[in-house]
């Protein structure tokens, strides 16, 4: 709805609010690194509880300023806080169009290694870009098409390490991203891309040139190097894999399926992280843990989504949302409660602050993976894979390949988390963990 004369202005934070919004906010999240995360910053981050802080913040300012969304006072831009629950769904249920999430932040970072990529297209080539990705990923499906070869893959790269554990190895990140990437690459490209640590190697470095967006430098030649190392594993188009998918799916003209694939790989390693923070979870909690045991001994070794772990994996990305912040930016002026908003404008969801909303959940800071299995969590403001016609066209096969990695590694141990981080049995559930940092050990009980 376009804007007329007589409306009036969206309310304007003052200058300390702003500050306060940019350092509290903002700020912590660009230092973890928005598209890949730099590990000594969320060693200082967890530390420190800096989501703790930017929550508290957050609170602040929509007890002074909401509900409706509060502009900064960011020079040269229009730039808007999102303050209220329902204000994220209309956001999400309105994309693309007018809220695109091709926000100019987004399209800066993501080009490094997708310049064509859906999140960041517009249009009709936004439209057969989205269409063919949810065709290759079966998006709203519940099991994915190749969830047999997917079961078989977890079974073979994690039954090892759960058996090194159950020996006296200890668990840590390094090991259990190692096999993650072993698992992805053979689901995604073949069984042939196994042992191709270098394509990976190649996308972190250009992930890290993105996290500085307009900044960061070009890595041209990298860029190259990614391509067509990915493009020789698509090529061979491997039986059981989505490179095979892609080959057998039809694809318009600019639709560039190859770049399509990166952000595949970049949602994947988030999803190494949630699920190895749920794995955290249900090690500090034992009565889960037994829940989640004794489902898995129910639900046998068959090729189904088990729907209590994946709901831990949700638990884990509603307490520590791997996308911290949502942008979207209008593609045309428009009225928002009856206030102008112009064209070009930059909305802001910070999603920590409305995942741990207390008025709304009451578990915020509790693990209540029954929640997702009763739609408890089913909150306007709680988007783990954000929502509406831009949300993540992953999702179920996301949470299946997290599963079934899980249900490997629970079938045999029972894991003690041995680090000193702030996720304790008995403790309240830290705002910020790091991932990184963790280790896992055999409960002696085990």
């Amino acid at each position: 709805m376009t804007t007329t004369a007589g409306r009036r202005a969206m309310t304007t934070a003052t200058v300390a609010d702003t500050v306060r919004a940019t350092t509290m906010i903002a700020l912590p999240t660009i230092l973890c690194g928005a598209v890949k995360r730099r590990h000594w910053v969320m060693r200082i981050a967890q530390r420190y509880q800096w989501d703790r802080r930017s929550i508290t913040a957050m609170r602040q300012l929509a007890e002074r300023y909401g509900p409706s969304p509060v502009r900064l006072r960011i020079p040269g831009r229009t730039v808007a806080l999102v303050l209220n629950a329902d204000d994220v769904q209309r956001l999400l249920v309105e994309s693309p169009e007018p809220f695109t999430p091709a926000s100019r932040e987004k399209r800066a970072a993501l080009s490094t290694f997708q310049p064509h990529g859906v999140l960041i297209s517009h249009g009709e080539e936004r439209r057969r870009r989205r269409q063919f990705t949810e065709s290759v990923l079966d998006t709203g499906m519940p099991v994915h098409r190749l969830a047999a070869p997917i079961v078989v893959r977890a079974k073979e790269e994690y039954a090892s390490l759960a058996v090194d554990v159950a020996r006296g190895a200890v668990l840590d990140w390094p090991t259990f991203e190692r096999a993650w990437w072993r698992l992805v690459r053979r689901i995604v490209l073949g069984d042939s891309a196994r042992e191709d640590e270098t394509l990976i190697t190649l996308l972190e470095s250009l992930r890290r040139s993105g996290n500085w967006a307009y900044l960061g430098r070009r890595r041209t030649l990298t860029r190259q190097r990614f391509a067509e190392r990915l493009r020789s594993h698509l090529e061979r188009a491997e039986p059981d894999s989505l490179a095979e998918l892609i080959a057998s799916t039809t694809t318009p003209t600019r639709t560039c399926p190859s770049h399509q694939v990166p952000h595949w790989l970049f949602a994947f390693d988030a999803a190494a992280m949630a699920a190895f923070r749920a794995l955290g979870l249900l090690a500090t909690h034992p009565d889960r843990f037994q829940v989640a045991r004794a489902r898995l001994d129910r639900e046998g070794l068959g090729t189904n989504e088990h729907p209590y772990l994946a709901a831990s994996v949700l638990e884990s990305l509603r307490l520590w949302p791997t996308t911290p912040m949502i942008l979207r930016d209008t593609t045309a002026s428009t009225l928002w409660g009856g206030v102008s908003v112009p064209s070009g404008a930059s909305f802001v969801v910070f999603t920590p602050y409305f995942h741990r909303d207390e008025r709304s959940l009451p578990h915020a800071d509790g693990f209540e993976p029954e929640a997702w299995l009763t739609a408890e969590a089913d909150e306007p403001g709680v988007v783990p894979f954000s929502a509406g016609p831009a949300a993540c066209p992953g999702r179920e096969l996301v949470l299946f390949v997290a599963s079934a990695v899980l249900a490997e590694l629970l079938r045999r141990n029972d894991y003690r988390l041995d680090s000193d981080g702030p996720l304790r049995p008995g403790a309240l559930i830290p705002a910020t963990l790091d991932p990184f940092t963790m280790r896992f050990a055999l409960a002696s009980d085990g």
